[in-house]
């Protein structure tokens, strides 16, 4: 049960990462800064749900997990991570912690992150990983 549009083919993970872009892109730009913290914050929560919903899409799709089965907590999703999909590549854990810490905590949950170059990189990145994520 992947959940595909018609706009994103590739899955909603992808579609969460155009929310994103989506938001940054109506943020005032001041010098090298966006202008306003809290729809930057906005963008980083849905770039980290992206990752989330990948990872979920991955324990459906590959490992046949339930709706019910899928993870409820970061730690959780770290057990998951490592049990079922970064067995044969420990890469994806520390690429996964690495983007925990830039998007929910730095991002979101402190707002410490709003010069729009790193913003900008850092939703690459999480694209980037979710694409190896669900192999596109």
């Amino acid at each position: 049960m992947i959940r595909r549009s018609k706009k994103h083919p590739q899955g909603e993970a992808l579609r969460y990462i155009a929310n994103a872009r989506e938001i940054l892109g109506k943020i005032p730009i001041d010098g090298d800064f966006y202008a306003d913290v809290k729809p930057v914050r906005e963008a980083f929560g849905t770039a980290y749900l992206a990752i989330l919903e990948a990872i979920d899409e991955v324990l459906i799709r590959d490992k046949g997990l339930t709706i019910k089965e899928l993870p409820q907590s970061i730690d959780s999703y770290r057990a998951a991570l490592q049990k079922h999909i970064s067995v044969h590549n420990g890469k994806l854990l520390k690429d996964f912690e690495r983007l925990y810490g830039a998007l929910h905590i730095a991002g979101y949950y402190r707002g410490l992150i709003t010069e729009t170059n790193s913003v900008k990189d850092y939703l690459k990145t999480t694209e980037r990983f979710i694409k190896k994520l669900i192999g596109n």
